[in-house]
């Protein structure tokens, strides 16, 4: 059926990590562009998008849902129509298309953004389903700066963080991730170029950025390397903090700790991938380190940066691990004490190397039983961390939550990344406050501002 469109609101939907955001904040630019108009409520689009993720099983389950959701209360007769952007895209491109409960009409992966809006047409206009799911050597669209609109979520006017992806791609090829498959090889921004984005954020009254990569400390343009990059942002004025995520343990060279430990202005906050804790475990996975080379990583960044705030990623369950391989994962747990694990079970992703080679055998209840474990003796860890600011002075920076229920709450976040939760005063988002700690639970700090408030404005 030819289903041409007469008017063009767009739904846009994301699922997944926060490079999927700033792709959806591309799409947005790029589609507003073509005269595109950005709807909040799904019942007054014409077009709904979904941007997803593949990393992990339940997205694929949420999204093939959620579109028979969407079919289904629109009606069958719906002119609607749908399109599926993101790795999962670019992962199922054949099974999305083929599936005919589905009724996907168009499809882009994540190097295709620019060609959106022919993909609309031709689905619209000549009724024929279209997708574009090449992964480009070259593409980092670096010619377009989402606007504010573009990135502020609909319903705040804070202006207070802004995610810019500084390099896309991967090379490490984890067996367990799909990311080198749907994103590609990795290839960086010039400096110049993210440092414009950053001056233009500036501008617009954000006073964070956060830098993204698939492995963000892996980035490289001509000579110029990660350290290099951020010290370049550090000096952008209005920026009051830069953080950056997510990196690969490989590559934390001492120029890069140096300068974290003495620019005022890079968050004292890494995030440090595990996965696992055990060496067998970590060479099925291909990480390209031991249990002890980790280890020694956190004494060496903890040694360079004292005030360090460390989280991590871990995969339970993965095929054949052992009671005693996973033990060994809670033995880096208690030794290293992250402020935050996030924990995942294993699940088979199609076309990786770990679905080919190792058959999923851990049984589903065994992978609950640990990672139940394994939150609860992380709970206790935050508990404990968290107490130990109790009584300290902290610079906090506002981020008020776009639907919070809570109006007497302020939340905002320490230099490490921390949540502390104040009383509403005087102060809205994107302001640095001073604050003491007086209270804190496994899951946030609680505080008092000071009377001189903010080290910004006296």
């Amino acid at each position: 059926m030819i289903n041409t469109l007469t008017s063009k609101k767009i739904f846009l939907e994301t699922y997944g990590c926060q490079m999927n955001e700033y792709d959806s904040e591309l799409v947005r630019s790029i589609l507003k562009k073509e005269n595109y108009e950005f709807v909040t409520d799904e019942f007054k689009a014409d077009i709904v998008m979904l941007n997803t993720c593949a990393i992990r099983e339940h997205a694929h389950r949420k999204v093939y849902g959620r579109v028979h959701n969407i079919r289904h209360a629109r009606g069958e007769d719906s002119p609607v129509m749908i399109g599926i952007l993101g790795c999962m895209a670019t992962n199922l491109r054949q099974d999305l298309l083929e599936d005919r409960s589905l009724k996907i009409d168009f499809i882009a992966g994540p190097d295709s953004y620019k060609r959106l809006p022919q993909l609309i047409r031709e689905a619209s206009d000549e009724g024929q389903k279209s997708y574009d799911i090449t992964l480009s050597e070259f593409e980092t669209y670096s010619d377009i700066y989402p606007s504010a609109e573009d990135r502020v979520n609909p319903s705040t006017s804070s202006r207070v963080n802004a995610w810019i992806a500084v390099m896309r791609g991967c090379n490490n090829f984890c067996t367990f991730c799909v990311v080198p498959y749907t994103r590609g090889r990795e290839r960086s921004r010039s400096p110049e170029n993210v440092v414009e984005e950053v001056r233009r954020l500036a501008a617009e009254g954000y006073k964070q950025v956060t830098l993204l990569g698939q492995n963000v400390n892996s980035y490289r343009y001509d000579d110029y390397d990660f350290a290099y990059l951020m010290d370049e942002v550090s000096k952008v004025e209005g920026i009051e903090r830069i953080r950056f995520s997510s990196p690969h343990p490989k590559d934390f060279p001492d120029r890069f700790l140096d300068l974290m430990a003495v620019n005022p202005k890079i968050c004292k906050q890494v995030h440090l991938p595990l996965q696992a804790g055990n060496n067998r475990i970590l060479d099925m996975m291909n990480r390209t380190y031991t249990k002890e080379e980790f280890l020694a990583l956190v004494d060496h960044v903890r040694a360079k940066v004292p005030n360090v705030s460390l989280s991590t990623d871990i995969i339970v369950g993965f095929p054949t691990e052992t009671e005693d391989e996973f033990k060994d994962t809670l033995d880096v747990v208690s030794k290293v004490k992250f402020d935050a694990v996030f924990n995942f079970k294993y699940s088979e992703r199609q076309g990786t190397i770990a679905t080919k080679k190792y058959p999923d055998d851990i049984p589903e209840a065994v992978k609950t039983e640990r990672i139940m474990r394994l939150i609860e003796i992380q709970k206790e860890i935050t508990y404990k961390n968290n107490q130990a600011h109790i009584g300290k002075v902290e610079t906090v920076l506002l981020e008020p939550y776009p639907d919070s229920k809570n109006k007497e709450i302020m939340p905002g976040r320490t230099d490490g990344g921390l949540l502390v939760l104040l009383p509403q005063g005087p102060y809205k988002g994107g302001d640095l406050v001073n604050v003491r700690i007086t209270a804190a639970t496994p899951h946030a700090l609680k505080g008092q501002p000071l009377p001189n408030m903010s080290p910004s404005f006296a």
